[in-house]
């Protein structure tokens, strides 16, 4: 059974930085795409990044291109998103994620618990 588990949401002040991480099990993070979306209240879920299953291509959304970095670990099994330049704005609950079938983009079908991501001015 796949199971994706969030970790590292917390309060920081604008400006400040957190890494989220995503322990993957059930599977290996080299076979499958892994992504992040969020959901701040009131809002739609939204996309904010990818790693492609090879390792070797990242798609960013606009909001959090040039500070948001997503990353993986192979060796443990983990997905990062190390988050720089907070803004009130990125408040939301964060979601790791990832396709169902291996060696595939999309789309994102397992979804994690979530984290929640506070952003203070």
């Amino acid at each position: 059974q796949v199971q994706l588990v969030e970790s590292g949401g917390g309060l920081v002040q604008a400006g400040g930085s957190l890494r989220l991480a995503c322990a993957v099990s059930g599977r290996t993070v080299t076979r499958y795409a892994m992504g992040w979306f969020r959901q701040a209240p009131g809002k739609e879920r939204e996309f904010v990044a990818a790693l492609s299953w090879h390792g070797l291509s990242t798609n960013y959304a606009d909001s959090v291109k040039g500070r948001f970095t997503i990353s993986r670990d192979n060796a443990k099994n983990l997905v990062y998103l190390q988050m720089n330049s907070l803004k009130p704005e990125d408040t939301a609950v964060y979601y790791c994620t990832s396709p169902k079938a291996q060696l595939v983009a999309g789309p994102f079908e397992l979804w994690g618990q979530g984290t929640q991501v506070t952003v203070s001015s």
